[in-house]
C-alpha cells in the first residue's frame, strides 16, 4: 500500500495548511460519518432522506451536507518549547513609535498636534533628534494629511525645514506625502463593514517605497463609519494593527478630543468610542500649558498658549515618562510673497522646550542663607510659617529675597519640599505679637544642604 493510500488526508487539498495530527483526525471524523451514510443508504435508501431541509418548518444549518468542512487551525505553539528569547521591540522614536504597534496622539483643535507629529516625522526621516527625543533609527516615512490639500501640507513642511535647518535633498527618498479626499480605509458596503479602497492603496505604497511610518492625520477622517460605535471602530483599528503587524511597520494616528476640560495624560480624552483607545498601545496626550503652571514658570498670561505638554495617556509596552515633555509653537515666515501678498505666510512648528526647574542654578552658600534668616526668625520676635496665608510671617518670602529669580510658587514649593524632608520643622511658640501659641519654622542643622 502506498504513502497515498495509507495517509490519505496528507493528500487531500481540503486539509491544506492544518497540522498532520489535525488533518488526520478531520478526515477520520468525516471518513465515519461517509461510513454510517452508507450503512444508512444500504438500511433505508437514499442517503439524502437521513438530511431533512427542515424540522417542522426550520431550516437545518447543515442540511444535505455530507461531510463537515476542514476546522482551522488557531497555529498554536507550546511556550515549553521557546528556549531562546525573542528579539526586542524595534522602537523608531523615544517611546512615541513603535513596530508592530498603533500609536496615537489626542489633542484639542488648535493645540499644536499636526505641528508636533510634522516634526516627529521629519526628524525619523532625517535621521536628527529635532523633538529632542531619541531616533532609533532613520525611517522611510508615509504622511497622509486628509484634511489639509498638497499646498498647505507643503506650508506645514517648510515652516519646519525653515527652522530646524532641513534641505529638501535630506528628505529625498525618506519622507513620503499625500493628501487624499474621500478616500476611506473603511466603510459601509452592503450592509456589512467592509475595507475600503486606501487599505490597498496603503497596502501597494508601504510595500514598494519600503516604508517604516505611517501617519495617518486625523482618525476621524480615515473611515466612514459610526465613530461612538465600539464595533465600527474594533475593525478600523484592526486594519491598522494588521497592516502593522504584516509590514513589521509603526502605525500613528493623531486624534481629536472629546469636547469639554482637558486634562493632560487623559487616556479618555479621545471623541468617539472606546474602543479606538483601546487598540493604540502607544498614546499620548497634547494639552495647552494651565494657568497654574504658567504661574510656576513665570510665563506671562498672554503667552501661555504658545507651550504644549506631551503626556503619556496609555503606553502599555513601555513605562511612562514620570515627567510631560514641553514644546514650545514658534511661527515661521515662509518668505513666499507675491506681489498680491507681498507678506506671504507664517506657519507654526515646534520647537523642545525645557521648563525652569525649581532648585536648578540655586547654589549651596544661598540656601543655607535662606535657612539662616528662617532660623533668626522675624525682627519682632515671630517665626517664620508654611501655612498658605502665613502674610508676613510667609516662609516663601525668604527664599525669594535670596533667589530673585524664583516665582512664588517656585518659593513656595521649595519650603515645602523641606518640611516634608525634615529640614524644616512646625513647633509651637509663644507668639510675642498675637500672645497667643502658634507654629512657626525652625532648622533641623543636621540636614542642611552642604
Amino acid at each position: 500500500m502506498d504513502a497515498h493510500t495509507e495517509q490519505p488526508w496528507l493528500h487531500d487539498p481540503a486539509y491544506g495548511g492544518m497540522s498532520a495530527a489535525a488533518a488526520e483526525a478531520s478526515w477520520r471524523a468525516a471518513e465515519a460519518r461517509r461510513e454510517a451514510d452508507r450503512a444508512w443508504e444500504r438500511e433505508h435508501g437514499p442517503v439524502h432522506d437521513r438530511y431533512p431541509e427542515s424540522v417542522d418548518g426550520e431550516p437545518l444549518y447543515n442540511a444535505g451536507v455530507d461531510e463537515p468542512a476542514p476546522c482551522p487551525s488557531l497555529n498554536e505553539w507550546d511556550a515549553g518549547d521557546c528556549s531562546t528569547l525573542p528579539p526586542p521591540r524595534e522602537w523608531l522614536l523615544g517611546n512615541q513609535f513603535c513596530r508592530r504597534f498603533l500609536s496615537g496622539l489626542l489633542a484639542p483643535g488648535a493645540t499644536g498636534k499636526t505641528a508636533l507629529r510634522t516634526l516627529q516625522y521629519l526628524a525619523l526621516a532625517t535621521g536628527r533628534p529635532l523633538t529632542g527625543q531619541h531616533v532609533f533609527k532613520r525611517c522611510r516615512v508615509l504622511l497622509l494629511s486628509l484634511e489639509d490639500d498638497d499646498s498647505e501640507l507643503q506650508r506645514r513642511l517648510a515652516a519646519a525645514r525653515i527652522h530646524h535647518d532641513i534641505a529638501p535633498a535630506d528628505l529625498k527618498g525618506w519622507l513620503f506625502c499625500a493628501t487624499p479626499k474621500g478616500i476611506k480605509l473603511a466603510g459601509l458596503k452592503d450592509g456589512a463593514r467592509a475595507a475600503g479602497p486606501l487599505e490597498a492603496m496603503l497596502r501597494r505604497t508601504i510595500r514598494d517605497r519600503q516604508i517604516d511610518l505611517v501617519g495617518l492625520d486625523p482618525f476621524v477622517k480615515l473611515h466612514a463609519l459610526e465613530e461612538n460605535d465600539n464595533g465600527a471602530m474594533d475593525f478600523v483599528c484592526d486594519l491598522l494593527v494588521k497592516l502593522a503587524i504584516e509590514f513589521n511597520i509603526a502605525v500613528d494616528v493623531p486624534h481629536h478630543t472629546k469636547k469639554g476640560l482637558q486634562i493632560a495624560g487623559d487616556a479618555d480624552a479621545g471623541r468617539g468610542a472606546s474602543a479606538a483607545r483601546d487598540a493604540g498601545r502607544l498614546m499620548y496626550t497634547l494639552t495647552r500649558m494651565a494657568d497654574n503652571e504658567g504661574e510656576t514658570f513665570g510665563i506671562p498670561t498672554e503667552e501661555r498658549r504658545l507651550y504644549v505638554r506631551l503626556d503619556s495617556s496609555k503606553v502599555n509596552i513601555a513605562p511612562p515618562s514620570g515627567e510631560a515633555t514641553w514644546f514650545k509653537l514658534i511661527g515661521v515666515r515662509l518668505e513666499n510673497g507675491t506681489p498680491d501678498y507681498p507678506q506671504g505666510d507664517e506657519v507654526q512648528t515646534v520647537i523642545p522646550w525645557q521648563p525652569p526647574k525649581t532648585w536648578d542654578g540655586i547654589s549651596g552658600a544661598q540656601l543655607n542663607a535662606v535657612l539662616d534668616e528662617i532660623e533668626a526668625g522675624l525682627p519682632n520676635g515671630q517665626r517664620y510659617s508654611d501655612a498658605s496665608k502665613g502674610a508676613e510671617r510667609a516662609a516663601w518670602q525668604v527664599v525669594q529675597r535670596h533667589c530673585h529669580d524664583r516665582t512664588e510658587p517656585q518659593c513656595r514649593e521649595i519650603v515645602k519640599t523641606w518640611v516634608k524632608n525634615g529640614v524644616l520643622l512646625r513647633e509651637d511658640y509663644a507668639d510675642p505679637i498675637t500672645r497667643k501659641p502658634l507654629k512657626g519654622l525652625r532648622v533641623c542643622h543636621g540636614k542642611r544642604p552642604s
